[in-house]
């Protein structure tokens, strides 16, 4: 089990953990930052604050309850759909992979993929405004045509570790999938 702290490609901490359970069989997390009770009430008071004062102009009470209603609800889309505290990549050399991502509200996401669908995992690069990206991802044999290419399937979406992180992912991953 190893521990290592990286950067994703905005600057912010992650935590890297590789654990190889067998020769067979690797899982690798990547956890993000915990959501902050303190950025949470800084942008609340922000809001509430603004509305206060749209009321204090306009004396209209719908302007402070639409902002408490926006609030709350904006608070709960952004912690049970967007806010990932860690995902993880399980990889088993005879069954496949499974790719897991885990919310802030504890919500689950854990997708499949079988040993026979992949064509290999890599490291690709994406053009993104005014730099490159990396990133892992799965390439998925076409069904009617196994040297073709039907989809691909990136991993870490929202974690986006840099390339000194993805590196051993993909070393380790390669190593798991090449031995016999």
């Amino acid at each position: 089990m190893a521990v290592n702290q990286f950067t994703d490609v905005n600057g912010k901490p992650i935590t890297f953990d590789s654990e190889s359970h067998r020769d067979f069989c690797r899982e690798f997390t990547i956890s993000n930052a915990k959501l902050s009770l303190r950025t949470i009430l800084i942008y609340t008071c922000i809001v509430w604050l603004f509305a206060y004062a749209v009321f204090f102009i306009t004396e209209n009470t719908v302007v402070l309850s639409s902002a408490i209603i926006v609030t709350l609800v904006s608070m709960v889309i952004g912690i049970h759909f967007v806010k990932v505290d860690h995902e993880t990549l399980l990889i088993i050399r005879s069954l496949g992979v499974q790719v897991s991502s885990s919310f802030a509200s504890g919500r689950e996401c854990t997708t499949f993929i079988e040993m026979s669908k992949i064509k290999d995992i890599v490291i690709n690069e994406a053009v993104y405004m005014h730099r490159v990206i990396y990133y892992l991802c799965i390439l998925v044999k076409n069904p009617s045509d196994p040297e073709t290419i039907s989809s691909v399937v990136p991993l870490f979406q929202s974690s986006k570790p840099r390339l000194n992180c993805l590196e051993q992912v993909y070393k380790a991953c390669q190593e798991v999938l090449l031995q016999n």
